[in-house]
């Protein structure tokens, strides 16, 4: 709750602070990222805009948002998506400054690749560099159990769903990471380019389908979602109640769990992006955001609400399989399958991205040579954590989230003038936002 309430009340702050602009520049936003994905990216950087988005979403698209939302729904009732919905839209502020700090404060390093994140900017920003020795080795540390539990989530699915040994997919998945990792963020970018804009569509085209089975539903859905999100949602079915702190709890920590907002790890890969402003390059983690958030982790919720599984006997016993079940009694056997390898693909992405970020903190504290060292570490983690060896260590993760998470902060709101003076820079510069527009009347 504590580490919420900060997250929330930082994302207020940068909210006034930067002039409410997610609200004020949508269409202008959507322009410049999403719908310039054809055009030559301007300036200098090692990956296009639109790699840097995909390997960072590579990062947050996971297990969260097909297992996680049915959680939060049953725990928080079908009130905590709207405020899932909130926080998303209040936490764009910080995605956004952590996003312009990074690129901002980049350097490039030996092989000529641009390298940056929290512990550049806390470094070269703030003048602190033990802060950011603090978050890196924090960071570094935590991926080890985080990428043991994620490879542990694949191996326990693939082994109950096609009978493989758990092992044997552990070295799968280790295989194939180090693969794509040892080529560096540009063949993360490549690979990501592809992957994620494709098993997103596959998972979302599939709730949709499922909605459209279910389309009757949608407007009782859409009323569930908005008048639970003000009053206690009393006992209904398999659901056991929830007072309106609890639902917004829910939401809030859906949200921030699922898009990462404030953590510090989307920056690093949005600060090997090709821009000619951080700010434009800050427009792109509010997309991810969007993506994230406000479509994938909606789309779960959806299917959730509009087929009645959460109202199910039983329900409460095993919330992460409820996706499962509604897309199962939709579409038989193949939609539990299409569930299964979608949250295998989804967890197989994260772990790609995280050992690139775990790797970019021991190039920071030492070379990169450790770098490349740390690398083998985490592969050898897939392995461990596939055979079950994280167990023990799945209680410190949240301790470990907040080593991390609360130096990133405290390093956004030091440096929120910084950000907003880069903000109107671009917001107030006929080389930027002026020109953009201008071009857009002549035309």
């Amino acid at each position: 709750m504590p580490l919420i309430g900060l997250l929330a009340i930082s994302g207020v702050f940068m909210t006034v602070k930067l002039g409410f602009f997610q609200f004020k520049y949508p269409l202008y936003i959507f322009q410049q990222t999403l719908g310039s994905v054809f055009k030559k990216p301007k300036g200098e950087g090692t990956v296009t805009p639109l790699q840097a988005l995909t390997s960072a979403l590579s990062s947050t698209i996971g297990a969260a948002n097909i297992v996680g939302v049915p959680a939060a729904i049953m725990f928080g009732g079908p009130g905590a998506v709207f405020w899932m919905w909130v926080i998303a839209v209040i936490g764009m502020a910080i995605k956004f400054s952590e996003s312009v700090l990074a690129v901002h404060y980049r350097e490039e390093n030996e092989e000529g690749e641009f390298v940056g994140g929290p512990m550049y900017y806390m470094t070269k920003g703030l003048n602190m560099k033990w802060l950011g020795v603090c978050f890196s080795f924090a960071l570094m540390i935590e991926l080890i159990p985080s990428i043991m539990v994620q490879g542990n989530s694949v191996a326990a699915t693939v082994s109950q769903t096609f009978k493989i040994d758990e092992l044997y997919t552990g070295i799968a998945m280790a295989v194939v990471t180090g693969l794509v990792v040892f080529g560096g963020i540009k063949r993360i970018g490549r690979v990501t380019e592809i992957f994620v804009p494709f098993m997103a569509l596959i998972y979302v085209g599939g709730a949709f389908a499922v909605l459209m089975l279910n389309l009757d539903q949608v407007p009782a859905v859409i009323s569930l979602i908005f008048s639970h999100a003000f009053q206690p949602m009393s006992a209904v079915g398999g659901f056991a109640g929830a007072a309106v702190a609890e639902t917004i709890r829910w939401g809030f920590a859906r949200g921030l769990y699922s898009n990462e907002a404030g953590l510090g790890t989307a920056p690093i890969a949005h600060a090997a992006a090709q821009t000619d402003h951080s700010v434009r390059q800050g427009f792109w983690s509010i997309i991810g955001i969007v993506i994230d958030t406000l479509i994938i982790c909606s789309a779960t919720a959806f299917v959730i609400l509009s087929t009645g599984v959460w109202k199910q006997e039983g329900a409460l016993d095993d919330p992460s399989a409820l996706t499962t079940i509604a897309f199962e009694e939709s579409f038989g056997a193949f939609g539990s399958l299409l569930v299964t390898v979608s949250l295998i693909f989804f967890v197989l992405s994260t772990i790609i991205v995280v050992v690139f970020y775990g790797s970019k903190q021991a190039e920071f504290l030492f070379n990169l040579k450790a770098a490349q060292g740390i690398k083998v570490v985490y592969l050898a983690a897939i392995i461990l954590g596939s055979v079950g060896a994280a167990k023990t260590i799945w209680s410190f993760l949240d301790l470990a989230l907040a080593a991390i998470l609360l130096p990133n902060i405290i390093a956004v709101l030091l440096l929120s003038n910084k950000v907003k003076e880069l903000k109107d820079e671009f917001f107030q510069s006929e080389k930027y936002y002026l020109k953009d527009v201008n071009k857009k009347k002549i035309s």
